[in-house]
């Protein structure tokens, strides 16, 4: 039992270093804000259909604390923000919109449709932070690409955050599918389901 703790935080250590500098590797980084990395969160996901959603939130926390050290060096205090709406923007951008990730093994009992299903929900409570933080937050507007304009905040929103995130999802999602089809990934994964 003791060597199964262990075991479980050292899967949790490695997969949030790898999703750590899976996060440094931009695929495409758009010119209005945001990028798409190489498969980020994957690591976190698939750690969180192993071990369960209580680890992978653990995992996604110290993920999420990784994520906010480096939007400081990115000068996430050099935005302007009034010190409640930064104190917002850590939690909302941050804290909770990585922690979620770990919530990918909800449905880890049901296999294949599981971790798609798993995967979905929990990146999608993840744009569904950004969402939320960009409207309430930041209220923002104005040019997207190439002269395009938009005018409200919650569409806007929609449209800055959609553009890096829902890549990311389909990208992630094809990227667990590929893994968890792998007959002896697949016996790994879901040994302790």
């Amino acid at each position: 039992m003791k060597n199964e703790k262990v075991l479980t935080l050292v899967e949790g250590a490695v997969m949030v270093a790898l999703a750590t500098v899976l996060s440094f590797v931009k695929i495409v980084h758009l010119p209005w804000g945001g990028s798409i990395t190489l498969l980020s969160m994957l690591p976190i996901i698939v750690f969180s259909i192993k071990r369960g959603v209580a680890n992978g939130l653990a995992a996604s926390f110290v993920f999420a604390l990784i994520q906010f050290i480096q939007g400081c060096a990115d000068g996430l205090f050099g935005w302007g923000l009034t010190p409640v709406a930064l104190v917002a923007c850590i939690f909302i951008d941050y804290i909770f919109a990585f922690t979620v990730l770990g919530l990918a093994g909800i449905f880890r009992k049901y296999g294949m449709p599981g971790v798609i299903g798993g995967s979905v929900m929990a990146m999608g409570l993840r744009l569904v932070c950004h969402y939320i933080s960009g409207v309430l937050i930041f209220g923002s507007f104005g040019e997207l690409w190439n002269g395009f304009t938009v005018n409200e905040p919650c569409l806007y929103s929609l449209l800055y955050n959609g553009a890096y995130m829902l890549p990311e999802i389909v990208f992630t999602v094809i990227g667990a599918v590929v893994l968890m089809s792998v007959p002896q990934t697949k016996r790994l994964i879901f040994k302790n389901v």
